[in-house]
């Protein structure tokens, strides 16, 4: 996979400070996202270009996540058990808006569900959840901006792993040397991923996941 890479001081000029937008490294057909495993699911992934395995369960939600820092403050720069290998998934676009087609956030939101019951409803209903969080700094300071994140279960994670992948790349050594880096020298020579603001959303889509502050950075 070819992943474009930034300074991370150059990236944050550009990225808005504040709102709830989905940032990542996208083009016209895909979108990467991000996610941490064990060794065997990660070996098995990256010689099959999908999941499954004896140690990868079909039957529990994993969860996806298109910014790069935050799979580090999650995983702890692959130091956290069972996340010591960092994934790198290119999907397919399409793939990616239906996930967000289908996505009912975790926690009720009286601004986007009318009531109580409709959200527990829709939730029942849907394989995708959606969760804001806040972003975090390298050091893992939190910032103002959030951060989505999207776990998948049932139909929608067979068709993540059978029809959507197009390339799972290992991110771990990138993201081992980049601590070293910023344990070493700060962040003034940090790279990461380079991440923009994924704009292809329908105003209904846009008033769904609760996305605030959005332009076309």
């Amino acid at each position: 996979m070819s992943i474009n890479f930034e300074n991370y001081i150059n990236q944050e000029e550009l990225l808005p400070k504040t709102g709830k937008n989905i940032i990542g490294q996208h083009n016209k057909d895909s979108i990467i996202v991000y996610q941490a495993f064990n060794n065997q699911i990660a070996d098995f992934a990256i010689l099959n270009q999908t999941f499954g395995g004896d140690s990868f369960s079909y039957s529990r939600m994993t969860w996806i996540k298109p910014n790069f820092l935050w799979m580090m403050y999650r995983a702890g720069w692959a130091s956290k058990e069972n996340q010591e290998r960092i994934l790198a998934i290119k999907i397919k676009k399409l793939g990616f808006l239906e996930i967000l087609n289908e996505a009912v956030h975790s926690t009720f939101k009286p601004d986007i569900y009318k009531t109580h019951e409709i959200w527990k409803q829709e939730l029942a209903n849907s394989n995708v959840r959606l969760q804001w969080d806040p972003e975090h700094d390298p050091y893992g300071e939190k910032k103002e901006r959030k951060a989505i994140q999207l776990g998948l279960k049932d139909s929608i994670l067979e068709k993540y792993c059978s029809d959507w992948i197009i390339d799972i790349s290992d991110m771990t050594d990138f993201t081992k040397n980049e601590k070293i880096k910023l344990d070493t020298s700060g962040i003034n020579d940090l790279l990461v991923p380079v991440e923009r603001i994924f704009s292809e959303l329908s105003e209904d889509l846009l008033v769904k996941l609760g996305i605030t502050g959005h332009n076309t950075q």
